[in-house]
């Protein structure tokens, strides 16, 4: 058996049921991503995003999947330049290619056992007889209707009474109901497993979906066409890895914000932070000041590798993170972002910032869209992604139940930047699983959602369990942090220099003495959703007990044995 901890209860109930009929880590997960993406439609979608990492079993070797879809083939900045003032505007002309979908059966050819009719069917269940609102969806669903700019075929599939739904309240899809059920038969229509599975994945790119898709695009000015879903397929690709005590850490590659975890534990531990006192103001500001330097990195290096040349392997070397971590002052923070680091390969031209530099007062906006999942089972395979991408970002295609992954909304529009809009690009992504080995055995899954908070929360999860010895869970719910002096992820990629938030729950004093060391600090609630909602799985290397975390920040849960 095993472990799921997902982003609701539903989810991680349905991976465990995978496990029960024989399924492994792998099939748990996708069947959790797939509930996810019904009872999370407010935050994950099926037609969005799902980078996947996976530690395999069979082979000792940890993968990651990419998940995220490209740019349609005619896209450009000058377009956006034209139509649009500058600006990618929501709705269907910032959609990429759908990367989930491929993704979640990729996982499950290469490293599952159950076919996708198997673990589809829990998702294709809620999604057709319903599940009950909760608390927080409530929220987020109410802080979306009021916002009054959802396109009609969105507003129509989620708020069919023309009103946020009441906690509660049974909501059903139909539609994606139907969408994953057809995919289902066609899988089941051939002979053996891996053809069943190529047959579902190409329903979506190549058969009626895709051409639902074009049609819909082109009634609505987007630029997704059935050819540039024809031409797509996910990576598998090899993590990003560094050495942090007696772990090893992998993160995805620098197409998403994973090697920030990756850089911000290199540069932690050369400047001792496992010797400070948790949570005291020094070592709360020692954290905050490597996150910067590891965004930094991030805002002038970090791009799709296939397009930009990412000098990733020297970023997370030896000789890099020292050069970083003599540029920390224990007494000063460092007021805005700081300036890229100088690798061998590369020395960027850092380009000005402060048009995009926002009072904190400002902070705040809509809730994050992303969920999160992670299982282990007793042989040791370890499955760890975070599916994203609701309606917020591109309309329902009614007939389908889906989005079209409005994930372009994190390229940008200057030419020098890395993470620039090209034909054919990926744009870097905010989600980012994590996988973790112990005395080189499987060990952790972790992740979170919450955009640029991801890797934050993440770290400080990861630091309170294996430095102070937290539980995984006692690690989940201590009090977090989070630095905003770097451009945000989504466009208009505003800038809040030298701010920091943090949940009431520290001590005043605490964010006295930040403040003193020149940091903008903010509070949280005592408990905030802003913080993430960050889940774990750990396998005991020597007893093989197996041990699960879920946020009480937001409707996460776990289920195991």
């Amino acid at each position: 058996m095993g472990m799921v901890s997902a982003g609701h209860h539903l989810a991680a109930s349905a991976g465990h049921e995978m496990l029960a009929n024989g399924g492994n880590a792998i099939d748990a997960g996708v069947a959790a991503g797939l509930v996810v993406n019904v009872v999370h439609h407010d935050m994950t979608n099926f037609g969005g995003v799902a980078p996947i990492i996976i530690r395999s079993a069979e082979t000792d070797r940890v993968h990651t999947i990419s998940g995220v879809g490209r740019w349609p083939r005619s896209a450009s900045r000058e377009f956006f330049e034209t139509e649009f003032d500058g600006a990618i505007p929501r709705g269907i002309t910032r959609s990429v290619v759908p990367g989930a979908p491929d993704a979640w059966i990729t996982a499950l050819r290469d490293h599952g056992r159950l076919s996708f009719a198997e673990v589809a069917a829990p998702a294709i269940r809620f999604a057709r007889e319903g599940y009950p609102v909760y608390e927080f969806q409530r929220y987020n669903m109410k802080k979306q209707y009021e916002r009054a700019n959802l396109h009609s075929s969105t507003l129509d599939a989620v708020f069919p009474h023309g009103r946020p739904p009441a906690v509660g309240e049974i909501l059903t899809q139909r539609a994606l109901a139907d969408t994953l059920e057809r995919m289902a038969e066609e899988e089941q229509r051939c002979g053996d497993r891996e053809s069943g599975l190529d047959a579902a994945r190409d329903y979506f790119y190549e058969g009626p979906i895709a051409r639902k898709i074009d049609e819909f695009s082109r009634e609505r000015g987007g630029l997704i066409r059935k050819s540039d879903l024809a031409d797509f397929t996910v990576q598998t690709e090899p993590p990003v890895h560094v050495e942090f005590g007696d772990y090893d850490v992998f993160t995805c590659g620098p197409w998403c914000q994973g090697p920030v975890l990756a850089q911000s534990l290199n540069i932690a531990e050369e400047r001792s932070i496992q010797e400070l006192e948790h949570n005291s103001p020094e070592y709360l500001h020692l954290l905050i000041e490597v996150l910067k330097l590891a965004f930094a990195d991030r805002e002038w290096y970090y791009g799709d590798p296939d397009t930009v040349d990412v000098p990733i392997d020297e970023l997370v070397s030896e000789r890099y993170t020292q050069q970083r971590a003599e540029e920390v002052s224990m007494e000063t923070a460092h007021p805005e972002l700081p300036p890229p680091g100088i690798t061998n390969s590369v020395a960027p031209d850092p380009f000005d910032l402060s048009g995009l530099a926002r009072d904190p007062e400002e902070l705040g906006g809509p809730t994050q869209d992303t969920s999160y999942v992670a299982a282990i089972d007793d042989e040791g395979n370890v499955f760890s992604a975070t599916p994203s991408d609701s309606w917020h970002q591109s309309p329902i295609v009614p007939e389908l139940g889906i989005v079209v992954s409005g994930r372009g909304s994190q390229s940008r529009l200057d030419p020098r930047h890395p993470n620039s809009l090209e034909p054919w690009k990926r744009p870097r992504l905010t989600p980012n699983p994590a996988l973790v080995l112990k005395d080189g055995e499987p060990y952790m899954a972790l992740g979170t959602p919450g955009g640029d908070v991801q890797p934050q929360a993440m770290v400080q999860v990861l630091l309170n369990h294996v430095v102070f010895g937290m539980s995984v869970q006692q690690a989940i719910e201590a009090p977090r942090v989070a630095t905003y002096s770097h451009p945000a992820s989504f466009t208009p990629h505003q800038y809040y220099p030298g701010t920091v938030m943090a949940e009431a729950r520290l001590p005043a004093e605490t964010f006295a003495a930040l403040e003193e060391k020149g940091h903008r600090p903010f509070s949280w609630p005592s408990v905030a959703y802003r913080a993430g909602g960050v889940n774990v799985v750990t396998r005991n290397p020597e007893t093989g007990v197996l041990e699960a975390g879920a946020d009480f920040r937001r409707g996460n849960y776990a289920v195991g044995e």
